[in-house]
């Protein structure tokens, strides 16, 4: 296969899904590319998946040997929880790469996307003992909802996905320890905003130790009272923040819708 065969989408994709189904693949294709934006990708590896609106418990995920910021809409496959691809494509898929994400959407049915990363912050604070600390605010909004897992090895042993399951629990944020970073919102644009400030938090986090200083966590009760501002928080502002985010996308490159 030729590299410029290698990176055709699906033409007539677009026709052969509902409405529904492709206002989320161009979201989450809006999702990688911005991923790309931030400097958050690592070459062909880490995905973000999400649930294809209707009762077969379908996904949506990248296909494999495509860099972040060539994906688009209509490259997306679509999988089942065990991985099988389940639409037209000649693209193929990272198991290792689903075995994190079936394992959330299959205990998580309030999640509508999932979203990993590989960024040297997330990476370093998972290598660290105290892993994420509170330094920032941002860093207290994160610690709200965060769960902590093991690293177990490469994602390639099915029985691990129940423990991962266990260790993230009702939180959306989670540090795999020594790998990386991962997010779910329900849909596309809180999941991106949870892993934003989940990564700025970790950025934060680092600068702040690299500089030597004494540190200066906040008071015990301060993180706890943070804690239950972010659980009364009534207002979904994701919704606001991805429309500028689409804006943004759209100025520089609007291929993703296509």
């Amino acid at each position: 296969m030729t590299a410029a065969a290698a990176l055709k989408p699906v033409a007539d994709i677009r026709t052969q899904v509902t409405p529904e189904e492709w206002q989320v693949r161009t979201d989450l294709a809006a999702a990688y590319r911005l991923v790309a934006h931030y400097g958050w990708d690592d070459l062909i590896f880490t995905h973000i998946s999400a649930r294809v609106p209707g009762p077969n418990h379908h996904f949506l995920i990248n296909p494999y040997g495509w860099m972040f910021h060539e994906i688009t809409a209509s490259s997306l496959v679509k999988v089942d929880l065990d991985g099988n691809i389940v639409s037209p494509t000649d693209h193929i898929i990272n198991p290792a790469g689903f075995t994190i994400h079936s394992a959330v959407h299959a205990a998580r049915h309030d999640v509508g996307c999932v979203l990993h990363l590989h960024t040297s912050d997330g990476i370093a604070v998972s290598a660290m003992a105290d892993g994420l600390m509170p330094l920032s605010q941002t860093a207290m909004v994160a610690l709200s909802t965060l769960s902590y897992h093991e690293f177990e090895g490469i994602a390639l042993n099915l029985d691990e996905r129940e423990r991962l399951v266990a260790d993230l629990g009702s939180n959306n944020l989670m540090i795999l320890r020594n790998h990386g970073t991962l997010a779910c919102g329900k849909t596309v644009a809180q999941a991106f905003l949870n892993i934003h400030m989940l990564e700025r938090a970790c950025q934060a986090q680092v600068r702040t130790l690299a500089g030597g200083a004494k540190l200066h966590p906040a008071r015990p009760g301060v993180q706890e009272l943070v804690r239950q501002q972010v659980r009364g928080m009534k207002i979904d502002v994701s919704g606001l923040a991805w429309g500028g985010l689409l804006r943004m996308l759209d100025a520089k490159d609007a291929s993703y819708k296509s």
